[in-house]
């Protein structure tokens, strides 16, 4: 299976500022006024901007008029993974099927934001930042399948945060493409070793007899903090046996998010 083209951009919570608010629709304003947390409400500024900003130039549209929804498949409520809205005026108001075919995904971890853009495919991105006091135990136990808990701790102990890291960005990218985020345990997911190229060696079982034909790739931001690309297609065209170990790398480019916000002035 040949790649998708996926374009990611990179930006920091030190771009947030006042003049970003104005990008923002009612129901962003509503939880960005809500968040408490100082870093959680500019990671969320930032995300919104770059993202507004990103798809408005791919789609020829004032960041501002991007239509963005976000609806939680559980409860209904504006909280779920965010997506470009259909129009709301019937086929006539469509935007060209080329456009029609864009996914994104939004990532952020500590001081850093990114979003990837798709076309023909879900996309689903992560970051982690890297730091010395996580607590690696824990998280491997929640996260980690039997197999790959067993491959952790059989590095020396220096080695498991990054190859933990490595393999959390992995599965949290896919699960993100297919859209159901933490909703399905990440230890049913499993993935492929830090040092192999990454693909899906076993899927949760409500995926387990028709996987999505899955494409990844590995990103390092900063030269430190592991990411993760992921894009799932899981219509016509997807084979029985695809995505048990057959992903395609992805056709990744980078691009300075924190310029693309610099950029906008008001």
């Amino acid at each position: 299976m040949a790649g998708h083209p996926v374009q990611v951009w990179w930006a920091r919570l030190e771009d947030a500022r006042a003049g970003l608010r104005g990008l923002l629709d009612p129901v962003e304003r509503v939880r960005y006024e809500a968040t408490v947390d100082p870093a959680g409400k500019g990671r969320f500024l930032v995300g919104c901007a770059l993202s507004r900003l990103v798809l408005g130039e791919l789609l020829g549209l004032a960041p501002a008029d991007v239509p963005l929804r976000r609806v939680c498949p559980r409860c209904g409520g504006p909280h779920g993974k965010v997506r470009l809205a259909p129009p709301p005026d019937g086929p006539g108001d469509a935007p060209p099927a080329s456009d029609s075919s864009i996914t994104f995904s939004v990532t952020h971890s500590g001081a850093l934001v990114g979003v990837a853009v798709c076309r023909g495919g879900e996309v689903g991105l992560d970051v982690e930042e890297s730091h010395g006091d996580m607590d690696v135990d824990s998280a491997a136990r929640v996260a980690l399948s039997d197999a790959e808990l067993a491959a952790l701790y059989a590095r020396p102990a220096a080695e498991r945060q990054p190859a933990f890291l490595r393999t959390w960005t992995r599965k949290e990218a896919v699960l993100k493409a297919l859209g159901v985020g933490l909703g399905v345990p990440p230890r049913e997911l499993e993935v492929s070793g830090p040092e192999q190229p990454p693909s899906v060696l076993a899927w949760p079982a409500r995926f387990a007899t028709r996987p999505p034909v899955t494409s990844m790739a590995d990103m390092v931001v900063d030269g430190v903090h592991p990411a993760a690309v992921a894009v799932a297609v899981t219509g016509a065209g997807h084979g029985a046996g695809a995505g048990r170990g057959e992903a395609a790398a992805v056709r990744l480019t980078s691009h300075d998010g924190s310029q693309v916000l610099a950029g906008y002035d008001r």
